[in-house]
């Protein structure tokens, strides 16, 4: 069958949340909350690793860019669930691919980034000596640059196969965002390759990147057992603790959602996961780094307590 996408079917329409109408407007407020907790938060993150020179430090600077990243991610998504809520609920065909590609850019970006930020810690903790020269800012940015070009590249073969499946049947997305298995359930060509290549990109991608995370973690915990005090174990467990947490809520969720051999899967067990990984996680970053990381609630305090201390100041006649 020849390519007949945009002619046959030129938008899209999400359906949302609409089979729970009494609720509509309960999780706006909800969405409208996270999508704001979000944003402000990783915007608080980032700037405090920006004004506070000794935060300048690879660790950092990789959370900052984390933190940047998730921003985009809940941008990408949160919006267009708001608008189904407000009965805006049409996607044009290119948006839908849009939306696809640059979620999956951030996904696999921060995969990467995550892996990064495993290396980071293997490199302080197993290596100090040599860690200084090694994980410069300079090495950071290389980094994260690699994993932002793998994150641009990654989805490119989904996005091209996607685009040569026609879609003549229903317009109507079950899902809560254009996301692929939601899509090409919507195909009236069949879909088995752009499947297999979907799950063979996405476990490759996840394998390789929790491979090197679960090795650098294995020697990261060897070592730390190694360390004969029990301050010294607290220490350094309490610098592996935020990243490893952010690690286990990011990689569950995706994987739960995207490697699987079917197309097929309920509708609310595809919304439940997608509001985990786009949702929950992101807004969960800022507070596990805030409360796990001494160095960032130590800034955090010192911050507020300055400005409380400033507007009394300024109170007092």
């Amino acid at each position: 069958m020849d390519n007949k996408n945009q002619s046959l079917i030129i938008n899209f329409i999400i359906t949302g949340f609409s089979d729970i109408n009494e609720f509509q407007v309960l999780l706006f407020a909800l969405l409208s909350f996270a999508y704001f907790f979000t944003i402000s938060g990783n915007l608080t993150v980032i700037s405090l690793i920006c004004m506070h020179h000794h935060l300048h430090v690879p660790l950092y600077s990789f959370v900052a860019i984390l933190s940047f990243v998730e921003i985009w991610y809940t941008t990408v998504t949160i919006p267009k669930m708001l608008n189904s809520l407000m009965e805006n609920k049409i996607i044009s065909y290119a948006g839908c691919l849009m939306q696809i590609y640059f979620l999956h850019v951030l996904g696999i970006t921060e995969t990467y980034l995550l892996t990064a930020m495993a290396y980071d810690r293997y490199m302080a903790i197993c290596n100090p000596l040599r860690y200084p020269t090694i994980m410069t800012i300079k090495c950071c940015l290389q980094l994260a640059s690699c994993c932002w070009v793998l994150g641009f590249f990654g989805p490119i073969t989904k996005i091209v196969l996607l685009n040569e499946l026609s879609f003549c049947h229903s317009n109507k997305i079950e899902h809560i965002f254009c996301d692929f298995f939601p899509l090409i359930n919507l195909s009236c060509t069949n879909a088995s390759l752009n499947v297999t290549v979907d799950v063979t990109i996405n476990s490759f991608l996840l394998f390789v990147a929790f491979f090197f995370i679960i090795l650098s973690y294995v020697k990261i915990i060897s070592d730390i057992l190694k360390i004969s005090t029990t301050q010294g174990r607290k220490k350094a467990f309490s610098t592996c603790g935020a990243h490893l947490t952010v690690v286990l809520l990011f990689f569950g969720s995706v994987a739960f959602t995207y490697i699987r051999l079917t197309k097929k899967r309920s509708i609310s067990y595809d919304r439940v996961m997608a509001i985990v990984y786009t949702v929950l996680t992101p807004m969960c970053n800022p507070i596990i780094y805030s409360l796990r990381n001494r160095e960032i609630k130590e800034v955090l305090k010192k911050t507020f307590f300055r400005r409380s201390k400033r507007l009394k100041s300024d109170t007092i006649p």
